[in-house]
């Protein structure tokens, strides 16, 4: 079946139609026909080569729902199957041999198949392969396919940093950031059980937090004379911040979590963090067990991604809006419809 794939030909470029057989399917594969596909903010720094990783012409994307049209040799069938609704997300494979992929952790394989960075492969066209059918998860039916598509990167990163990092929901925790990965944070933790505060320098997004789960809300500008209230706090944006007035406002061992990424080296002074064990750690995109995980919960509670939807037509017009920061709150293609 012949993929038509929407390409960028070169730093910043605009997407052009790109057609091209794909080779045979391997044991472990799946090919999967895209109906959606989520716009993160790695797709932009992708097109736009912020690291020097890309390899042009490439296919962006890496939150795609859709229904598997074939499976390999090796695909155990009681598991998925044709015409099954399912995710490819960030990672669409790994080596299943190594201490990482033995223990579960999936996602830190160092051969793992970063969607996103294998040039062509990418989820902005009309099909996409998975290299292993183990990281291709159904979608629960409760989830519409828009709804799911930010779940498979956003939604999965947030709740890795949660069960990865023990959050309890007896914890008082605290979310940074009203974006694409905070309002989904938020919407998880609430349902996980636990006291949320959402941290903004809008008081204009005060509303949207507490519809989204927040229990309280907090000027950043008022952090400064916070001490010693969260367990937990969840960093989701990509900007530098007093880290000392954050360190402060944990509690004993408390840790802050950053997975949005900062524009500069962290600078932390040692006080702020050694005298009552506090810790700065991270979160990427969970393995394939969290990722289920996350679509059975987001079921389960009614957790949804606030998304707004673009025909396939528009793909240039919903990648700027992300690149310029206006999506409310995540942009997903739908690749089943030309028109609006």
């Amino acid at each position: 079946m012949t993929v038509r794939a929407h390409a960028v030909q070169h730093a910043s470029g605009p997407t052009q139609i790109h057609e091209y057989e794909p080779p045979p399917l391997g044991p472990l594969e799946v090919d999967v026909t895209v109906t959606h596909t989520g716009i993160c903010q790695t797709d932009v720094g992708i097109i736009d080569d912020h690291h020097g990783a890309a390899r042009f012409p490439l296919v962006a994307g890496h939150e795609a729902v859709g229904v598997v049209r074939a499976v390999g040799s090796a695909v155990d069938p009681r598991h998925l199957s044709v015409g099954r609704r399912v995710g490819v997300g960030a990672i669409a494979g790994s080596c299943f041999r190594c201490e990482w992929c033995l223990t579960g952790a999936q996602h830190l394989c160092p051969e793992r198949d970063d969607t996103v960075l294998r040039g062509m492969g990418g989820t902005f066209a009309s099909q996409v392969r998975a290299s292993d059918w183990r990281h291709v998860p159904p979608v629960p039916d409760g989830l519409s396919s828009q709804e799911a598509a930010p779940l498979l990167c956003a939604g999965t990163t947030v709740f890795n940093a949660i069960v990865g990092h023990d959050v309890h929901p007896t914890h008082a925790v605290a979310v940074v950031g009203i974006g694409g990965l905070g309002h989904i944070a938020l919407q998880v933790l609430a349902a996980w059980g636990c006291h949320v505060t959402a941290i903004s320098t809008s008081d204009d997004k005060a509303e949207a937090a507490h519809r989204f789960g927040a229990h309280a809300f907090l000027n950043s500008r008022d952090l400064p004379r916070t001490r010693d209230r969260f367990d937990f706090i969840l960093d989701t944006v990509g900007a530098d911040l007093p880290w000392d007035d954050y360190f402060a406002a944990l509690r004993p061992r408390g840790k802050l979590c950053v997975v949005g990424v900062p524009t500069s080296a962290f600078t932390i002074d040692p006080i702020s963090v050694l005298p009552a064990e506090k810790s700065l750690v991270s979160a990427v995109v969970g393995p394939p067990s969290i990722t289920r995980r996350l679509l059975d919960f987001a079921a389960l509670h009614d957790i949804r991604p606030e998304v707004e939807v673009f025909a396939s037509t528009r793909l240039d017009e919903a990648i700027d809006l992300v690149r310029k920061g206006r999506a409310r709150y995540r942009a997903v293609v739908n690749f089943t419809t030309t028109d609006t």
